[in-house]
């Protein structure tokens, strides 16, 4: 899919990223991985994580850098940066954070999460003053074996919550 295009995302994105990123999640954990969410938690996470008004915030965050591959108008997959959040002791807001790399079912496997990932690993190398950051699912051996291919090492654990719901997760660190 070399016509798809890789662009940074714009507010008028906004309702089309909650849309991609609300059924990737849905495709990937629950029903890829089968994480038995309460429906509840599911729900209140989705909402308040990929509405459109939340997204648009999100873009005009300071430090904050999104990017979106586009094909005839539709969105496939976007990835976003931005200051580190991760809870570990070495790390700072200074330091950027890989925070989604989401790749919608359809496009699987067409390499526009390698295209991202590239892209979002050069503008977080020229925007950090230490290392970069990743937090991924721990249960999610395939993107934890990508991310190794790209220097990341495993640097410690925490606890992200869907709703009341708590995933184990890994933090990943590179430099």
């Amino acid at each position: 899919m070399t016509d798809a295009v890789i662009r940074p995302a714009e507010d008028a994105d906004a309702a089309a990223l909650g849309e991609l990123g609300r059924q990737t999640f849905i495709d990937t954990f629950v029903t890829g991985f089968g994480i038995p969410y309460p429906a509840d938690d599911l729900a209140a996470f989705l909402d308040a994580s990929f509405n459109a008004e939340t997204i648009r915030t999100k873009l005009r965050e300071p430090g904050a850098a999104w990017w979106v591959a586009e094909k005839d108008g539709r969105l496939l997959a976007f990835a976003n940066t931005g200051p580190n959040t991760l809870p570990h002791p070495e790390a700072r807001a200074s330091h950027a954070e890989l925070r989604r790399l989401y790749v919608s079912k359809a496009a699987q496997g067409l390499g526009l999460g390698t295209r991202l990932l590239e892209t979002a690993l050069a503008w977080m190398e020229a925007h950090t003053d230490g290392p970069l950051w990743i937090g991924v699912w721990s249960g999610n051996l395939k993107a934890q074996k990508l991310y190794a291919a790209w220097g990341f090492e495993k640097a410690g654990e925490y606890q992200y919550p869907v709703g009341r719901w708590m995933d184990d997760e890994f933090i990943l660190r590179r430099g």
